[in-house]
């Protein structure tokens, strides 16, 4: 990115900044609502959830009756000693097939099924998080950007005014030509940070799109932060109570265990009744109902090898929930501890920028009565403007830590916030295909949708 088009970034966010102060400004809930409305990834994953819901309704259709049309044909080609024959038989006819019993098998399935529904439910709800922490994020670095933007602006503002003040005390033989040249390069260096700056500002609008779904006009300043716990000790059992992640483990620990109850009643036999009636190519019709009770003797170790499988999936689905506590746990210690040491960097950030602007106004003062030097000035002047971009980052970092916060505990969702939008019904399209339905529009909207992100 050239300086040119850096120029012009700058240029837009300071006109949004000094717009009217009456007109519009986004605010935070407007960002995370446009994010929740517009993020692909909530789409991809909602579609993911669908998926699972048809997994439902397939494992139903294991306990329905399969119809059927049986088209059978035969020749038969005959000969004598002077004439080939060629007899054409034919068989029309419907059959039905039903599994009657199979020891809980199906309905092992079933559960599971919806135990992977509802954990595919708070998986959703964890994105969820995610794609709103994002907003947040985006937002405040966009205005921590322009808030720095402003900053140095204002400094190369001071420091013109500075090697102006050290040209005309060099001209009247005041001071060298070397504090000219201090103040130059200081001038300079300021410039070059003006250029970073803009720069940020520039990467943080493209991130701000991408977290949000448009770049950012003029944004309000942020409400005040929400609440979340009164200690640590209450965010974490928050956390182990409601952070969706652990809820998801909780569900697969359970489909896991259906899972094993499944395979190991992969040993016992198998009730099916099959029924058929026809007509074949002489006009003869007629019927047949069989019913066939099968017992697995031995399957090569197969069944075995599945329930296994099924043991050693189930210690995993175990040990991830586990796991996934500590990680938990850890997360909400972080996003504390980020916190904590956020409040203190803005206390001491305040205690700096008045101690530095007292410093920097009596080496002015001094410079002038010719007891300080042009680079004490300067270096005075750096100082302020560190400690003070340093407490409008310490400020951002506060912000997103609380939210952070929010997240580790698993209340950062629409609903948690109070956003005011419709948000998404997981159970919706569920109640609409549980009972697997013969046809279901919104099934054929589910292979449109599934096919349009590549998942087909």
């Amino acid at each position: 990115m050239n300086a040119k088009i850096l120029g012009r970034a700058g240029a837009a966010a300071l006109l949004v900044m000094t717009m009217a102060p009456g007109a519009w400004a986004e605010t935070l809930s407007d960002a995370m609502i446009s994010a929740y409305r517009n993020s692909h990834l909530l789409e991809q994953n909602r579609a993911l959830l669908r998926t699972s819901d048809e997994d439902v309704a397939v494992a139903v259709s294991g306990l329905r009756p399969t119809l059927g049309i049986a088209a059978t044909g035969r020749a038969v080609t005959t000969a004598s000693a002077s004439t080939l024959f060629n007899n054409l038989y034919g068989q029309l006819g419907l059959q039905a097939s039903m599994t009657v019993y199979d020891f809980g098998r199906t309905k092992a399935a079933i559960a599971a099924a919806k135990e992977t529904v509802l954990a595919t439910r708070q998986a959703l709800v964890n994105v969820e998080q995610q794609v709103l922490l994002g907003a947040v994020t985006a937002y405040m670095n966009v205005r921590n950007a322009e808030e720095t933007v402003v900053l140095n602006q204002g400094n190369v503002r001071v420091l013109n005014q500075e090697l102006k003040a050290a040209q005309d005390r060099f001209d009247v033989g005041e001071i060298t030509r070397t504090d000219v040249a201090q103040a130059e390069a200081a001038l300079a260096a300021a410039r070059s940070q003006l250029t970073a700056a803009r720069g940020q500002l520039a990467t943080a609008r493209e991130a701000y799109k991408a977290a949000v779904g448009h770049y950012p006009g003029r944004l309000a300043a942020p409400p005040r932060a929400p609440a979340t716990a009164k200690s640590l000790t209450d965010a974490v059992a928050v956390a182990q109570h409601n952070h969706p992640q652990i809820l998801q483990a909780k569900h697969q620990v359970k489909a896991a265990d259906l899972s094993v109850a499944r395979a190991k009643a992969g040993i016992r036999p198998t009730l099916s009744a099959t029924a058929e009636y026809g007509t074949d190519s002489g006009g003869n019709k007629g019927g047949s109902a069989t019913l066939t009770l099968s017992q697995p003797l031995y399957a090569g170790g197969q069944i075995s090898a599945l329930y296994r499988k099924a043991v050693a999936a189930a210690d995993q689905a175990r040990a991830g929930l586990l796991q996934t506590g500590v990680s938990v746990t850890q997360g909400v210690g972080n996003a504390w501890s980020q916190l904590q040491v956020a409040r203190a960097s803005i206390t001491a950030y305040n205690q700096q920028i008045r101690a530095a602007q007292t410093a920097y106004d009596g080496v002015k003062e001094e410079a002038k009565l010719g007891s300080r030097t042009t680079l004490d000035v300067l270096n005075a002047e750096q100082s302020l403007l560190n400690a003070k971009a340093s407490r409008i980052t310490a400020g951002t970092n506060e912000y997103i830590a609380v939210y952070t916060l929010l997240s580790s505990m698993g209340l950062l969702t629409a609903d948690h916030l109070k956003l005011g939008i419709p948000t998404y019904d997981p159970a919706a399209y569920y109640n609409a295909v549980k009972n697997a339905p013969a046809t279901s529009v919104q099934g054929k909207r589910l292979d449109k949708l599934l096919k349009s992100i590549g998942k087909e």
